[in-house]
Order: C-alpha cells, then sequence, then structure tokens
C-alpha cells in the first residue's frame, strides 16, 4: 500500500498537477489584493483558494501516509508542513498577521521543484563559506571606514565624519551606486589624491570579494547536483542489483525440480 503511495506521489502526473496548483494559488493570492477584483469576484476567489488548500492538505496527509516517520526527517516536507499550517490559523484578529503569511505558499514551487530545490540546496550549503567571507568583508570594511574617516571626516562630514557613516558610504560605493559623481569626485576636488584609497577598495570589495560569493554559491550548486546524481546512481544500482537477485531465485527455483 505505502509503495503504491510512494509511486504515485512520486509520479510526472501528481508532481507537475501540485507546482501548477500552486501557481494559480499564487495567482489568486495576487488577486486577493485588488479591491475591484475582489468586489466582483470575491466569493470565487475564496473558493478557489480554499480548494487549493484542501489539496495541499491532502497531498501532506497521503504523504504522511507513505512515508509515516520518515516523512518528518525530510527538510523539505517540513518546510511545506508548516506553510500549509500557517495558511489553515484561523482568521480571526490575533491570527491576522499569520493569515497574511499565506502568500509564502508561492515558496512551494521551490519544493515541487526539482531546479529550484537545487539552487537552494546549493545557497544553503555555501553558506558556511559565506560567513567566512562576509567575516573578511567586515574586516575589509572597517580598516576603509577608519581610514575614510581619518582622511576625509573634516571635509566630508555628512559621508566619512563617523565610523558609521564612512562605513555606509563605503558600502554604496562597493555597491557602484552613484559612487563616482556622487562620492568620489566631490572628495577628489579637495583630496586629489583620494583616488589611491577609493579604487583599490572597489577592487578588492567589487570585484574579488563579491565574485568569490558568486563562485562560493555556484560550486555549491554544482555539489548539490553531483549529490543529487549520485543518490540517482545509487538508487538505480540498488534497483538493478534486487531485480537480479529476483531472477537468480526464480532460475534457482525453476531448475530445483530438474536436478532433482
Amino acid at each position: 500500500m505505502t509503495t503504491k503511495l510512494k509511486k504515485f506521489l512520486e509520479s510526472p502526473f501528481v508532481k507537475n498537477g501540485i507546482i501548477l496548483v500552486i501557481l494559480f494559488n499564487s495567482v489568486l493570492l495576487g488577486l486577493e489584493t485588488s479591491q475591484t477584483v475582489m468586489t466582483q469576484f470575491g466569493v470565487i476567489i475564496k473558493i478557489l483558494d480554499v480548494l487549493c488548500l484542501a489539496i495541499f492538505v491532502i497531498e501532506l496527509m497521503v504523504k504522511i501516509v507513505a512515508y509515516r516517520t520518515s516523512f518528518f526527517k525530510n527538510g523539505w516536507n517540513l518546510f511545506d508542513f508548516v506553510i500549509v499550517a500557517v495558511s489553515l490559523a484561523p482568521n480571526a484578529q490575533p491570527f491576522s498577521v499569520l493569515r497574511a503569511l499565506r502568500v509564502f505558499r508561492i515558496l512551494r514551487v521551490v519544493s515541487a521543484a526539482p531546479r529550484l530545490r537545487r539552487v537552494v540546496e546549493g545557497f544553503v550549503t555555501a553558506l558556511p563559506g559565506m560567513a567566512s567571507v562576509f567575516l573578511l568583508m567586515g574586516i575589509i570594511f572597517y580598516i576603509g571606514a577608519v581610514i575614510a574617516t581619518k582622511l576625509f571626516g573634516a571635509a566630508f562630514p555628512e559621508w566619512f565624519g563617523s565610523l558609521a557613516r564612512s562605513a555606509y558610504s563605503l558600502f554604496q560605493i562597493m555597491t557602484l551606486e552613484s559612487w563616482s559623481m556622487g562620492i568620489v569626485r566631490p572628495v577628489m576636488e579637495v583630496f586629489s589624491y583620494a583616488w589611491a584609497f577609493f579604487i583599490p577598495f572597489i577592487m578588492v570589495t567589487t570585484f574579488a570579494v563579491v565574485n568569490l560569493l558568486v563562485g562560493l554559491i555556484v560550486n555549491s550548486m554544482q555539489d548539490a547536483h553531483q549529490d543529487e546524481e549520485n543518490r540517482r546512481t545509487d538508487a538505480y544500482r540498488d534497483e538493478v542489483i534486487q531485480r537480479l537477485k529476483s531472477i537468480e531465485e526464480h532460475l534457482k527455483r525453476v531448475q530445483m525440480p530438474k536436478d532433482s
């Protein structure tokens, strides 16, 4: 029974159907923000929203029956469970905030689509390495903010008058948002050597450290993809071995009467 339920849940028909329901429900949640649409079709939209939620609840119930305790060992299953549980919150005033979080149902498309799930898994896997990069960036920003405050703080207190203001201005420069005409060129009109500070800072933070973050995420996504391929290969290998054993046992049973 559980094997049949697992095959049913893992079939392309069910998976693609759930993705379509998620996308359809996302459109409904967007329409609920329009007063004009709700005035004309509010009843229909609410009924369809309840039907979508009922489909999600039934799907989770079937998954719990099929996978039993192993259902709660899967992080994506817990993710779906929490989102649907939040959607079931009553519409009373104390729970109005939770009801507004129904829009997070859209995130279920991440758990339902393997490619999107792989992206998220790669990002999560990259978090430990990203923490080291953020620490390095924090050190660079701290050093840069101290230098900028001492060099330019007296002449440009609105940008570099304190450590916090310098750090914020350097963050703006790192994002390349109006960094040249907005900050650097006015500073260079007073301090002609200012380029010797800002250009290396941009090169280190924007082009080196940020690209390092991107590289970590890409590598983690590749590792996640490789792990998924390895799991598929192992599952296929185990299935082939199991079939070979079944064939071998069947041949032994067929040959036994002949030998006797």
